[in-house]
């Protein structure tokens, strides 16, 4: 088994987590998912079953959480990303060349951004399955972004929207600034901007069973009031 990047303690479940704010944003699962592409293309997309007719792919990685803690050997199925690119971005939307980021926005209302070179690795997948099931609303029904060279808060939930834009525009968040990486790779300990890794892990770690607990909590209100 290969050793947890630094910093990384392994966890033996799975928890919903997040900053705080999204606890209680737990949109519906939907049937037929939709993905809006949008920004600095020739043409704007609406998408409605997005990875239909595309080939499907699996990919087993850790998932690793900014805060510290790791969930291990994780299986995660659906479309690697370099291939929607190729076959529907490309071809349907035609991105500016210069736009060489990508904004990422779930149905919670989250948002975050990775440079497009990142998103094109083999591994980085449109995921709709989660160890051979459909991915349920606590992982992010029914789409989400699996990026396993970064941290998990690049891994947006609920992906609806894509929006291209060019490295030097700024972009809207959904933290703190400090908390947002450019690039967030987890074996370089990039957590966040303007303090290093090794500091940020200690402010973190105290906050792990609290938001558990929060998300948790806020998970089972949603569902005894449905």
């Amino acid at each position: 088994m290969r050793p947890l990047p630094p910093g990384q303690r392994e966890r033996f479940d799975f928890p919903r987590f997040g900053t705080t704010q999204f606890a209680h944003r737990l949109p519906d699962r939907v049937a037929v998912p939709t993905l809006e592409v949008q920004g600095r293309v020739a043409k704007t997309l609406t998408l409605r079953d997005p990875l239909a007719g595309l080939p499907r792919s699996e990919v087993e990685c850790d998932f690793h959480c900014v805060t510290g803690w790791s969930r291990r050997g994780l299986r995660w199925g659906g479309v690697r990303f370099c291939d929607f690119h190729d076959r529907v971005l490309l071809a349907q939307a035609r991105p500016d060349p210069a736009a060489g980021r990508v904004q990422l926005r779930g149905a919670d209302g989250a948002y975050t951004a990775l440079l497009l070179e990142d998103l094109l690795a083999d591994d980085v997948l449109i995921a709709d399955t989660l160890d051979g099931e459909p991915l349920s609303r606590a992982h992010g029904a029914p789409l989400r972004l699996v990026a396993p060279a970064h941290y998990g808060y690049k891994w947006v939930k609920h992906l609806m929207r894509l929006e291209f834009r060019r490295p030097d525009e700024g972009y809207r968040m959904s933290a703190f600034a400090f908390m947002d990486h450019p690039r967030a790779r987890v074996a370089l300990e990039e957590r966040g901007r303007g303090a290093p890794g090794w500091l940020l892990r200690r402010l973190y770690r105290p906050l792990i069973a609290p938001t558990v607990w929060w998300f948790r909590r806020a998970t089972d209100v949603r569902s005894a009031t449905r």
